[in-house]
């Protein structure tokens, strides 16, 4: 079977809209800022020494941008304008090319992919290239109607003319830049050359006048001597620093290439985006005979080592300054993304966040909010999971009515150790309280919410088990449970596996803790201290039984040979009530006793002890108890989100 062919034009091209090329061309051919910035580049890259840029006050008007550089001949601006994509490097270098009489020059081009000298086209559809060269002049109307290229010469002459120079002109139809606006941005990215002046509408803009000028100061450096420096804002971030830094001018000549470093000298770090937005200028009319034969840099000499001392603790220190102003935004601003977490922090944590914080910023000041906010969130959850036992337990060692001793430890702490102590004491309160509510309420489920949260308190039975030496023994509990499950009535023991230090009986659970030291003679671990903690459930009365059951417990562990060591034991009976008829303490031969308590003494004993030091603590350290941004932010108004709701 034949294939019947398309009766059509063969080897038909592409076909390009109108606007194909403004659509691809991002930022230059819609910013008018960047478009001129890139056609001033292009004159920059041309040798030129001043650029004329003429802004109509309407549009519909024509807008003009004149240079004095090399210009093109009628060769040049076919290959070179009309070339999608043209890589300069490739074809010219990365220096910039001079007119005869500036032949000596040097600076380093601007140009990279050929995309820059489309800025007209941020103004209009069409323009006009007027450029002249090697006594010819030619002009050329680029338009971007044509289907069959993305942009074309729609009609060019050609005229003999002395003279270099190329000017570019469209009557205006969209994005009419304001003329100031042009000259602030257009001035403070080409300051760094004086000798590369910009006009807008016939007016330039001196450093000392700039809206972006950070700070002006006068540099005292090598025995008198001085340079003025002007550390200015460029308005914008730039793509590269290969012209912002600090440029040098000695005599109204620019010395070597702008940078963050010089002469051995590293000003900032190049990398930070604060880099790629500011220029410091450093004018001095003293230092010729200091400057390279082809002004390329400065000779190493002790003058030129003391300039860049005074240069380099200039720049840190505005630096610093503005680094300050843009972290309290950036730090605000995250603190109120995470508000309903902070809020939940205590004062040592909102403290130790802030700290984190200002040691991030210190380190990488320009930090981006998104990475600051991932960082505090981290944090904030770190926070979450800190305690202060360990300090509490200093304190726990000191007698209620020690307070010349509290004194003395507290002299040797830090805000941040007394922060910690408070933070540990709440955190205990808040332990007391819910002991007292949960004891009675009779909906509560006491096995698995009161019972655990009495034993891992162990604080709560004196000063003396509040050590972290006090840790479940694997030997102890076997011991217990063995016999235990002897006298078990039903002979039963339930030991869940995630609760392996508590034993629960029909009605009550049994939870034991002890210390260990290792003996001199055998070298191996014995026991030296042995808690006991029993606790009755159902609300039932303390009676005669349950003491002797706890005086059997002690009596067996001692005599049952399972436990290593002959250490000293102490059990506490907890209920609801206690009987009238028994005692609530009684002794077990020469190293055990039993102690019978309710819940809400037991509360009571440990809120008295709190509560004291708090007080104490809460006094001493009462103007620092919290963090000052994070406080200042979660005191502002703000909406709160209704969950399920939206607008």
């Amino acid at each position: 079977m034949r294939t019947k062919l398309l009766e059509s034009a063969p080897g038909q091209g592409c076909l390009f809209e109108d606007d194909f090329l403004v659509r691809t061309l991002g930022p230059i051919a819609n910013s008018s800022e960047v478009a001129l910035t890139e056609l001033v580049a292009n004159a920059w890259d041309a040798g030129a020494s001043q650029v004329k840029i003429e802004l109509p006050p309407d549009l519909g008007n024509k807008l003009t941008i004149s240079d004095d550089g090399t210009g093109m001949t009628e060769e040049m601006f076919r290959e070179k304008w009309m070339t999608l994509g043209y890589d300069r490097l490739r074809h010219q270098g990365s220096q910039a090319e001079f007119p005869p009489e500036r032949a000596g020059a040097s600076r380093p081009a601007y140009g990279r992919n050929g995309i820059g000298r489309h800025g007209m086209l941020c103004f209009a559809p069409e323009y006009t290239v007027t450029t002249t060269r090697d006594g010819f002049q030619n002009s050329f109307q680029i338009v971007t109607t044509s289907r069959n290229n993305p942009f074309e010469i729609a009609r060019a002459t050609r005229k003999r003319s002395a003279g270099h120079g190329t000017r570019l002109s469209c009557a205006v139809s969209k994005n009419l830049p304001t003329p100031s606006r042009v000259a602030e941005v257009l001035s403070a990215r080409f300051l760094h050359d004086p000798q590369f002046v910009v006009k807008v509408n016939g007016h330039s803009i001196p450093l000392s006048d700039h809206r972006g000028l950070v700070s002006q100061e006068m540099l005292k450096f090598a025995d008198g001597q001085t340079a003025e420096a002007f550390f200015v804002d460029s308005m914008a971030t730039a793509r590269r620093t290969q012209y912002q830094g600090v440029a040098f001018w000695v005599g109204g000549r620019l010395v070597g290439d702008p940078g963050w470093a010089a002469s051995g000298a590293i000003f900032l770090d190049g990398r930070t985006r604060i880099a790629k937005r500011y220029t410091v200028v450093v004018k001095s009319d003293s230092l010729f005979d200091d400057v390279l034969p082809d002004w390329s840099g400065f000779r190493r000499t002790e003058r030129v080592k003391s300039l860049m001392s005074a240069v380099t603790e200039y720049v840190q220190r505005v630096f610093v300054k503005l680094s300050e102003e843009r972290v309290q935004e950036t730090t605000t601003s995250v603190f109120r993304e995470h508000r309903s977490e902070l809020e939940s922090l205590s004062s040592l944590g909102k403290r130790d966040v802030e700290e984190f914080v200002t040691t991030v910023t210190n380190v990488n000041p320009t930090i981006p909010q998104e990475s600051l906010s991932a960082a505090v969130a981290a944090a904030i959850n770190l926070e979450k999971m800190k305690g202060g036992a360990q300090l509490l337990d200093k304190l726990s060692k000191l007698s209620e009515d020690d307070v010349l001793g509290l004194d003395r430890l507290l002299s040797e702490w830090t805000v941040r150790d007394a922060l910690i102590v408070l933070d540990e004491i709440d955190r205990r309160l808040a332990v007391c309280t819910a002991i007292e509510r949960l004891c009675g309420d009779p909906r509560a489920d006491e096995l698995h919410s009161l019972h655990p949260l009495v034993v891992e308190s162990r604080w709560l039975f004196g000063p003396e088990f509040d050590s972290p030496e006090f840790v479940s023994n694997v030997s102890l509990n076997t011991a217990l449970k063995n016999l235990l499950g002897k006298k078990s009535n039903k002979g039963e023991i339930e030991n869940p596996r995630k609760r392996p230090d508590i034993l629960i009986l029909p009605e009550r659970s049994i939870a034991a803790a002890a210390t260990e030291q290792i003996d001199d003679a055998s070298s191996m671990p014995t026991i030296t201290q042995v808690l006991l903690i029993e606790l009755k459930r159902g609300g039932k009365e303390i009676d005669r039984e349950n003491v002797h059951q706890a005086t059997d417990y002690i009596e067996d562990l001692l005599k049952s040979g399972l436990i290593e060591g002959s250490p000293t034991m102490k059990a506490f009976v907890i209920g609801h009530t206690v009987s009238p008829r028994i005692e609530t303490s009684r002794k077990v031969g020469e190293r055990g006793s039993v102690n019978v308590v309710t819940y809400l003494q037991l509360v009571r004993m440990a809120n008295r002890r709190l509560f004291r030091l708090k007080d104490r603590l809460a006094e001493r350290y009462s103007d620092a108890n919290s963090a000052v941004l994070i406080d200042r932010v979660l005191s502002e108004p703000y909406q709160t989100v209704i969950e399920g709701y939206t607008t």
